[in-house]
């Protein structure tokens, strides 16, 4: 899998075969695919090793201990950032291949839908506590935690804009405040 991630991020998912993963890893194709099956099997394997730990998730276990919408945010926002840091290669992969790849295209709407789910979980909970005014439902505060803090958000300021993570995160707690405080 690490042979595959390596060669899938350094050439394009599109371009990298089963045949040359194998004789990268100094194996076998048909051992290549017993093991992990298609390419997109493959794919899909890479994904769900690099979300088993995503930090969103491990943030919404300590929601319960906010007791501010401030202090909700910090911790949505260092998970978040953890999780894009830390799997930013991935993603920038998936992001890319998606135009071009049905295999890719499934993959990312699959991590966007988890990532999505988290997101939801962390806005049941914050709604929950009464840590936004009533005018808020459940899907609102979903919703603006994924611009705040999705995908999008951190690629934007990070691989686009050149920005640090520190600034990043900053930037993106200021915006969440603002559009989960403000009419």
């Amino acid at each position: 899998m690490q042979t595959a991630r390596d060669l899938f991020i350094a050439r394009g998912y599109a371009r990298v075969t089963m045949s040359e993963i194998a004789r990268t890893a100094g194996t076998a194709v048909k051992t290549v695919y017993a093991s992990v099956g298609t390419k997109v099997d493959l794919l899909h394997a890479l994904i769900d090793s690099d979300m088993a730990g995503f930090q969103t998730t491990a943030a919404l276990e300590q929601l319960g201990d906010a007791s501010s919408l401030e202090s909700a945010i910090a911790l949505v926002a260092r998970g978040a950032r953890a999780d894009y840091e830390r799997a930013q290669s991935v993603i920038d992969l998936l992001y890319s291949a998606a135009a071009s790849d049905d295999g890719a295209r499934e993959a990312w709407q699959d991590v966007i839908t988890r990532y999505r789910r988290a997101l939801r979980e962390a806005a049941e909970e914050i709604v929950r506590k009464g840590l936004v005014a009533p005018r808020f439902e459940v899907q609102g505060v979903a919703d603006r935690l994924w611009f705040c803090f999705g995908l999008a958000a951190w690629r934007a300021l990070v691989v686009d804009c050149k920005w640090t993570y520190d600034d990043a995160e900053k930037a993106l707690r200021r915006q969440a405040r603002c559009m989960l405080t403000e009419d």
